[in-house]
């Protein structure tokens, strides 16, 4: 699908929530586009794959757990220079194994605040996601 001529990248992006309610940001590693920023861990959803298969795929590429469940939480559309994102954003609450930079990247859990998250800079697309989680634990 095309939106103003540019393709639309599919992209699973899962908030994994711990039992204390914080969620978790990745700092993107060197050599791919905003690197440095942080986000919410996932990524491109491969042809044939469901939201959940690319959730399932990525965060074990990324983090190194496997999940057996999400709940779905929005889907927003983000325009960067170098790609226009429909991003499948999904709550992770449970899940096996401990997060770990598996890519080189650097991790930081976060508690929800009206400030916003501790590290920056945040990926503009995080934004309206962490309002929308914001939203859904108060």
């Amino acid at each position: 699908m095309n939106v103003n001529n540019r393709p639309v990248t599919e992209v699973a992006a899962g908030i994994l929530l711990d039992s204390e309610g914080r969620y978790l940001l990745g700092q993107r590693p060197e050599g791919k586009p905003y690197a440095g920023y942080w986000e919410v861990p996932g990524g491109k959803i491969e042809q044939g794959e469901s939201v959940f298969e690319a959730l399932k795929r990525e965060l074990q590429e990324e983090l190194g757990i496997e999940i057996s469940s999400s709940e779905e939480l929005t889907v927003l559309e983000h325009d960067y220079p170098h790609a226009y994102v429909r991003l499948h954003v999904s709550i992770i609450r449970d899940w096996l194994g401990t997060p770990r930079g598996c890519e080189g990247q650097q991790l930081s859990w976060q508690t929800i605040s009206e400030q916003g998250p501790s590290v920056e800079p945040l990926l503009p697309a995080a934004w309206p996601m962490l309002e929308k989680l914001k939203g859904f634990l108060v």
